[in-house]
C-alpha cells in the first residue's frame, strides 16, 4: 500500500483504437504556436549571447587588450619621433646661426628622453591576460551589436516590402516569390526545436586571480562551481573519501590542482574548504583559497609538510593572506622563478623625473610592478649579509638621481655605498668625520627650511624644484656609525621628512641590536630581504609573520649561487596597500650603472639653494654637538663635530666645488687650466689620470717631478675631486681620470 511519502504509480489507459484528430485548422494553429516558441527562445538565447563560446570570447578580449597596447606604443613612438625632430630642427637653427638658446635645446633634448623612457616602460610591458571585467566587456559589446543589427534590419525591411508590394501589384511577382521563399527559408531556420544548452564546465583560462562576491559553492551541484575566475574551483564537500593527495607533477587542469590542494591540506589538518581562480604560471600554479576556522595563519605554519606533500623545493608554497578577505589566501605553488619575465630596468634619462614621481624599482611575485616615490619619506632597508642589500639601495639611488630636482648623498662608514653611481652623487661620505658633518649639516638645514617655508610661499611642505631642490641622503650599514652619528641622523628622522631631506637607511638587522633605538616602528617605509624571523617581527610587528610576512624564509647569497638575494616584503608605499607579497628589485650591472651616473654628471650636478644656506646661519646647534664650557668661560671639551659650510663639506668629501666657485691663482688652478688646455690640444673630452700626467709633463716641464699621487692631490685641491670613470677608452671598459668639461667648471 502507498504512503504519503511514496510516488503512488500512475495508471496509463490504452490507446483507444480510433483516436481522436483535430481538425486541420486546429493542427496548423498549434503547430505554428509551437514554431513561435521555438523561434522566440533562439531569438532570446541569441540576442543574450548563448552561443558565444567562452574560449571565443577570452581570445576576442586578448586581441583586443593586445591592439590597444599596440595602439598606445604606435602612439608614443609618433611622439619620439615629433620630439626627436624638434630637437633636430632647433640644432640646425643653432648650426645656421638663428637665435637659439641653449636652455631651449636642454629642455627639447630633456623631452625627447623624457618620452623615449615612457616609449621603453611601454615596450618592456607585459600585456596581462583579459580579467573578468574585460571578457564581460567584450561579451556585452557582441550583444548589443546584436540587438542593433535586429533593430537596423527591422527598420530596413520597410521600404523592401513598399517596393515589392508595389512590383506585385503592376503584375511584377517575381520579387515577391523571391521575398516570400527567403522568408520561409529564414522561418524554417528560426523555427527548428531548440534545446537550452546546459551549463557545462567552462574552458580554462589564465585570467588574473580575482575574489568573487562569494566563494561559497553549491554542494547539491553535481560537479559544483567551474567557472575559474570567478567562482569556486572545487569545495571540501567534492572530494572522495578515500582518496590521496598526489604530487604537484601529476596536475594538468584547474579541477585537479583544486584537488590536489584540497587533499594535502585535509591530510595535515589545514582547514581549507575551497579552491578559487586558478591560474596555470610559467612558474606553477596559483589559486585563492579559503578556511573555513581560524585564519590562513594555518598555512602558513604547515607550509613545510604542504611542501613535501606537493614534492616541492623549499618555500614553494608562498601564502599571500588578502586583507579585504580575512579568511582567504592567495596561494602560489612555486616550481621555477616567477620573477624569469619581470622586466629589466627602464633608461631614465638625465633630469627626466622629479622626486615627486613614482618609478619603478621591482615586480611582484604576481608580476605587478613595485613603484615608489622617496619624496618626503624616512626609509628603512633591512637585509642579512648576501641578501642584495647594496643592489637595493643602488636600484633606489638610480630613480633619484634621474631627478632633476634632488641632491643624492652617499654616506657608508664600512663598505662602498653607491660607488657605481659614485659619479652621479654629490657627496661620498666614508670617514666618521665625514658622516658627522654631512649629518650635522643637513639636520641644520631642515630646522632652517622649517622656517624658510612660509617664507618661500610653500605651505606645510617643502616643494621641490630645481632651484630648491630635495635631498636624499643613504646610509648603508646603519649600526657601524659612531654613536655622534646614530644620535645626528636619529634626529634627522625626527624633522627632514616635511622639508625634504630624506634619509633611507640601510642594515644588515632590524632589532635593537642593530639600530640601538627602536626605530624600525617609526619607519613610514620598510622593507625586508633575507633575514632572520627576529627581524620580520621588530620590522613589520609582533603579528608579522601570521599575517603573512615571511622575509627569514628567502635565502641569502653565496658565491656562487645569488638565491634570493635583492627579494624582499615591503611596507609603506605611497599610494600601494600593505600586502604581504615578495617582490624582486631590478638590479643593473656595474657597467649599467657607471654609464648612466657618467651621463647624470656631464648633465650637471645640483647644489642646495641659497635661500636654505642663508637661513642655516640662524639656527642654533643640537646641544651634544656644541662646546662644553666651565663655570669661568674656559673650555671644557671641545665640539665634536664642526658646523663647515657648504664649500668646506664638500672640500672635506673630495667633492667637486659648487657651480661657478672660482679658483684663486695658484698651482692648483693652473693644473686645472693647464689639463683643460691638453685635452682641448688633443681633441679629447676625457683622459686617464696617467695619462693626463704624461701629457702635462709634455706640456710644461714644470710638472716632470710630479708623480701621480701629488698630482691627484693638486687636482683634490683644486677642487675637481679624486678621479671619475671615465667610460670606455680603448681596451679598457672603465679607467678613471678627468673630464674636461668638469674640469672647465671649475675656472
Amino acid at each position: 500500500m502507498a504512503t504519503e511519502t511514496e510516488p503512488v504509480e500512475q495508471q496509463i489507459p490504452p490507446m483507444p483504437s480510433k483516436p481522436p484528430t483535430a481538425p486541420p485548422a486546429a493542427r496548423m494553429k498549434s503547430a505554428f504556436k509551437e514554431q513561435r516558441g521555438h523561434a522566440s527562445a533562439r531569438t532570446k538565447d541569441w540576442l543574450a549571447g548563448g552561443d558565444l563560446d567562452h574560449v571565443d570570447i577570452i581570445q576576442a578580449a586578448t586581441e583586443r587588450k593586445n591592439r590597444k597596447h599596440a595602439e598606445k606604443i604606435a602612439q608614443q613612438q609618433r611622439i619620439v619621433a615629433e620630439a626627436h625632430g624638434r630637437l633636430h630642427h632647433a640644432k640646425m637653427q643653432a648650426e645656421n646661426g638663428e637665435n637659439v638658446s641653449a636652455a631651449t635645446l636642454s629642455n627639447l633634448g630633456g623631452r625627447a628622453a623624457q618620452e623615449e623612457a615612457k616609449l621603453a616602460a611601454l615596450q618592456a610591458t607585459i600585456v596581462l591576460p583579459p580579467t573578468d571585467r574585460e571578457i564581460n566587456a567584450v561579451r556585452s559589446g557582441k550583444k548589443m551589436a546584436r540587438a542593433a543589427a535586429v533593430a537596423g534590419g527591422g527598420v530596413a525591411t520597410l521600404p523592401v516590402l513598399g517596393t515589392v508590394l508595389e512590383q506585385a501589384a503592376t503584375g511584377q511577382p517575381l520579387l515577391l516569390a523571391a521575398v516570400s521563399t527567403a522568408a520561409g527559408f529564414g522561418w524554417y531556420l528560426i523555427s527548428r526545436p531548440f534545446l537550452p544548452r546546459q551549463a557545462g564546465d567552462v574552458p580554462f583560462a589564465q585570467t588574473p586571480a580575482s575574489l568573487p562576491a562569494t566563494f561559497l559553492a553549491d554542494p547539491t551541484q553535481a560537479g559544483g562551481a567551474t567557472s575559474v575566475g570567478s567562482h569556486v574551483v572545487m569545495n571540501v564537500e567534492q572530494l572522495a573519501d578515500d582518496a590521496k593527495p598526489y604530487p604537484l607533477r601529476n596536475v594538468a587542469r584547474p579541477q585537479q590542482l583544486a584537488e590536489c590542494v584540497l587533499l594535502a591540506a585535509r591530510a595535515e589538518n589545514v582547514p581549507i574548504v575551497e579552491v578559487a581562480d586558478v591560474q596555470r604560471q610559467p612558474w606553477g600554479w596559483q589559486c585563492v583559497v579559503r578556511v573555513d576556522e581560524g585564519t590562513p595563519e594555518a598555512i602558513i605554519s604547515k607550509s613545510g609538510d604542504l611542501e613535501t606533500k606537493f614534492d616541492l623545493p623549499t618555500n614553494g608554497v608562498r601564502p599571500q593572506p588578502l586583507r579585504a578577505r580575512r579568511a582567504c589566501a592567495i596561494l602560489r605553488l612555486v616550481d621555477g622563478n616567477p620573477f624569469a619575465t619581470a622586466p629589466g630596468l627602464p633608461y631614465r634619462a638625465p633630469k627626466s623625473l622629479s622626486i615627486t614621481d613614482r618609478f619603478r624599482i621591482g615586480t611582484s611575485v604576481g608580476g605587478d610592478p613595485l613603484e615608489l616615490s622617496l619624496a618626503g619619506v624616512m626609509g628603512l632597508w633591512v637585509a642579512a649579509s648576501g641578501g642584495g642589500k647594496t643592489g637595493i639601495l643602488q636600484a633606489l639611488a638610480e630613480g633619484v638621481t634621474a631627478c632633476y630636482d634632488n641632491i643624492t648623498i652617499d654616506c657608508d662608514p664600512h663598505g662602498d655605498g653607491l660607488e657605481d653611481l659614485g659619479d652621479a652623487v654629490r657627496i661620498t661620505a666614508r670617514s666618521n668625520e665625514q658622516i658627522e658633518a654631512v649629518l650635522l649639516f643637513f639636520l641644520v638645514m631642515s630646522k632652517a627650511r622649517a622656517r624658510l617655508r612660509a617664507k618661500l610661499g610653500m605651505g606645510k611642505k617643502w616643494k621641490p624644484s630645481a632651484t630648491h631642490p630635495a635631498v636624499t641622503i643613504f646610509i648603508d650599514e646603519f649600526p657601524k656609525l659612531s654613536d655622534l652619528a646614530k644620535l645626528l641622523a636619529f634626529d634627522l628622522l625626527l624633522v627632514g621628512r616635511k622639508e625634504l631631506i630624506e634619509v633611507q637607511y640601510a642594515s644588515q638587522g632590524g632589532t635593537t641590536r642593530y639600530l640601538g633605538e627602536n626605530i624600525a616602528q617609526m619607519m613610514a617605509l620598510k622593507a625586508v630581504g633575507p633575514c632572520k624571523v627576529g627581524d620580520t617581527r621588530a620590522v613589520f610587528g609582533d603579528d608579522s609573520v601570521r599575517e603573512g610576512y615571511l622575509p627569514h624564509k628567502l635565502s641569502p647569497a653565496t658565491d656562487t649561487d645569488p638565491k634570493d638575494a635583492g627579494h624582499i616584503f615591503i611596507q609603506g608605499v605611497p599610494g600601494m596597500a600593505d600586502e604581504p607579497i615578495e617582490y624582486a628589485i631590478h638590479e643593473a650591472s656595474s657597467d649599467v650603472l657607471r654609464k648612466l651616473a657618467a651621463e647624470r654628471a656631464d648633465a650637471g650636478l645640483l647644489d642646495p639653494d641659497q635661500d636654505s644656506l642663508d637661513g642655516m646661519r640662524g639656527v642654533d646647534l643640537p646641544e651634544y654637538a656644541e662646546a662644553e664650557f666651565d663655570k669661568n668661560g674656559e673650555l671644557k671639551k671641545p665640539a665634536p663635530v664642526s658646523l663647515l659650510t657648504w664649500e668646506q663639506l664638500l672640500r672635506l668629501c673630495n667633492a667637486e666645488p659648487p657651480a661657478g666657485s672660482e679658483l684663486t691663482d695658484g698651482p692648483a688652478r693652473a693644473a686645472v687650466e693647464d689639463s683643460v688646455a691638453v685635452m682641448e690640444k688633443a681633441s679629447v673630452d676625457r683622459m686617464k689620470t696617467e695619462v693626463l700626467l704624461v701629457a702635462l709633463q709634455e706640456f710644461d716641464p714644470e710638472y716632470a717631478d710630479l708623480d701621480v699621487d701629488e698630482f691627484k692631490a693638486l687636482m683634490k685641491k683644486a677642487g675637481a675631486g679624486a678621479p671619475l670613470t671615465l667610460g670606455p677608452i680603448g681596451d679598457e671598459q672603465n679607467p678613471r681620470g678627468f673630464k674636461r668639461d668638469r674640469l672647465r667648471n671649475l675656472l
